[in-house]
């Protein structure tokens, strides 16, 4: 077993730190407090592949596995993790674009979606649909030349501000069968857009209500086959919740970095915080926690490349435990800031509000417990969970 990063992975996240060092943690603060969703540095971000990582060559994407994205994510979320975490969900949308889209539609779209001129939302939770994906009501009803789509979803990222929309919707009849994937162009009439939501955290990315009123979608949009759309939407969930999940912990890092450097400078009672053995024992808990957790994403990447028989297991397994860690890590780091950590003048806070939804999107953390019980309990599972 050999736990290093390769050559070309070391690569990735040297380029990856560059990027957040230089281009997003220096503007963080700012694109938080003004709720700026930041188009320009995102397709920054795509000239150096971070819009196409694991989208095919042939596409202009990098090919990368999703160990490679993983690494690349991580850093990103150091510096600006509503960014990052948004930059997850463009590269989910543009794998299944390339993935399940008609040749055609996917040469037409995946290239211009991997250079950044196209930024892409995922369009799946509604209003009665959360946790109970299965059961989504947004309704496509076959016409001449393609479909007709009705209904609403809601909390979608980047929507308004995205050219892109993957839709899920119900083509036939109840449960997870009967959905299908549609690519819809986020300008086709019909669609409306609500009001950018006030949210807790993840403030620079926009989150929006969609709704689609009558919306016609021609059929050589339909990714893949018709029933296929859930479970083309649980295999970018799978990959997504890797991503979220290193999110998590570059998030987490980023606390843990700014409470060892603080505890380093701070004194109390004569002496610095990192000398109290108290302090010790909670950074080195910290720190502990994030190793963990970025083996175990790791880990579940490395399933999803070598298409592991338990794979969304491994996933689930991977983004309950880094997205608990990175946001226990990001609170204990504000505690030891004290009363400065809950000030706006520095970033503990923003770490606090933008590591607690991760949590609860990709897929709640309760979720995250059903799939891995499931697999568990299921015969001669346990002995493949190891």
């Amino acid at each position: 077993m050999d736990f290093a990063l390769n050559d070309d992975q070391r690569a990735f996240q040297d380029a990856a730190r560059r990027f957040a060092q230089q281009q997003l943690a220096p503007k963080a603060a700012e694109w938080d407090e003004q709720e700026h969703f930041p188009l320009d540095v995102i397709r920054q971000a795509a000239d150096l592949g971070f819009c196409g990582l694991y989208v095919p060559e042939r596409f202009g994407g990098l090919g990368a596995g999703r160990l490679d994205a993983a690494v690349v994510f991580e850093e990103l979320a150091a510096g600006c993790t509503a960014t990052a975490a948004y930059l997850t969900i463009h590269n989910m949308v543009t794998w299944m674009v390339a993935s399940f889209a008609q040749a055609e539609v996917a040469e037409r779209y995946a290239p211009r979606m991997v250079s950044g001129e196209l930024l892409g939302s995922y369009c799946l939770t509604e209003p009665n649909a959360g946790s109970d994906a299965a059961s989504l009501q947004t309704r496509a009803e076959r016409v001449d030349g393609g479909w007709r789509l009705s209904g609403a979803k809601m909390f979608i990222s980047g929507a308004g501000s995205t050219e892109v929309l993957v839709v899920m919707a119900r083509s036939g009849g109840p449960g997870a069968g009967g959905v299908s994937a549609f690519l819809v162009p986020g300008d086709a009439e019909g669609i409306a857009y609500g009001k950018k939501e006030r949210k807790m955290g993840w403030c620079s990315q926009p989150t929006r209500a969609v709704t689609f009123d009558n919306v016609f979608v021609p059929a050589a949009h339909l990714l893949g086959h018709e029933g296929d759309g859930f479970k083309q939407a649980m295999r970018g969930l799978d990959g997504g919740r890797i991503n979220i999940g290193a999110c998590a912990v570059g998030c987490g890092q980023a606390a843990l970095n700014a409470a060892t450097g603080y505890a380093g400078e701070r004194r109390q009672f004569g002496q610095r915080l990192a000398d109290m053995q108290s302090v010790q024992f909670r950074l080195a808990d910290m720190l502990t926690e994030l190793v963990a957790a970025r083996q175990m994403i790791y880990l579940a990447a490395w399933q999803l490349d070598n298409a592991g028989a338990q794979t969304s297991a491994y996933c689930a397994m991977a983004k309950r435990f880094a997205t608990d860690a990175g946001f226990k890590v990001a609170n204990e780091a504000l505690q030891l800031f004290g009363g400065y950590g809950y000030l706006k003048d520095f970033p503990l806070e923003r770490h606090v509000r933008d590591a607690r939804v991760h949590q609860i999107l990709e897929g709640t953390n309760e979720i995250m417990r059903l799939i891995i019980a499931r697999k568990l309990l299921a015969d001669g599972a346990l002995d493949q969970l190891r």
